[in-house]
């Protein structure tokens, strides 16, 4: 079961959500994201150093990620985390496409998934909070409601249908049936999938 969390849980963002600051993320998903970083760091210091010399790094964290590959353990895990903690805040998309073409990208489509799931989410927390405000101030709230979480999802992914998320949120919030909240996440992945077939007829073209 996904995560509920309102305004008072949440940590005002230190953290990037595809490259936007304005998104409230809990402390649980600031978490997670982290770990997915020193992942990524952890597969870049396992590549031999003429290879990390190609990635899209600057050329502090190029060296400090060939020091890190020399060392083992402990020592290793600690020069990890130092680097994860430099670049938590940058766009990863490039280091993730560069690890890709020699780790495959497994890590690059897992972070994607997460990504879907914190928007999700996010759209259900911000759908039961807009209930319970109409609800306390005996206003009529409808399908087609007014969502801060779609209007910023919708610049990460024009194709959306608005109204269409809006609606499922929205039965969401009415009825607590789960099978709403798993038709918002095949549609944001069946988008998701979508880009990536263009993206690839374009590279192709």
């Amino acid at each position: 079961m996904f995560p509920y969390y309102t305004q008072r849980d949440v940590d005002v963002g230190s953290i990037l959500v595809e490259g936007q600051a304005n998104m409230q993320i809990s402390r649980s998903e600031q978490k997670r994201r982290i770990k997915e970083i020193v992942n990524l760091v952890a597969e870049l210091v396992t590549l031999p150093i003429p290879t990390l010399n190609r990635s899209p790094c600057s050329d502090e964290i190029k060296l400090l990620l060939g020091d890190a590959g020399k060392l083992k353990g402990s020592g290793r895990q600690r020069h990890v985390k130092y680097i994860t903690k430099l670049i938590q805040d940058q766009s990863l998309e490039e280091l993730y496409d560069f690890v890709g073409q020699y780790r495959g990208k497994a890590l690059a489509e897992r972070k994607q998934l997460h990504t879907l799931e914190f928007y999700r989410d996010a759209l259900i927390n911000e759908a039961i909070e807009q209930r319970q405000v109409c609800h306390e101030n005996r206003i009529d709230w409808v399908e087609n409601w007014s969502s801060d979480t779609l209007a910023e999802l919708k610049t990460q992914m024009p194709e959306i249908d608005i109204f269409a998320l809006s609606r499922l949120s929205y039965r969401f919030a009415q009825t607590r049936n789960p099978r709403h909240s798993r038709e918002i996440f095949r549609y944001l992945r069946s988008i998701q999938e979508l880009r990536l077939r263009n993206d690839g007829h374009k590279a192709k073209g």
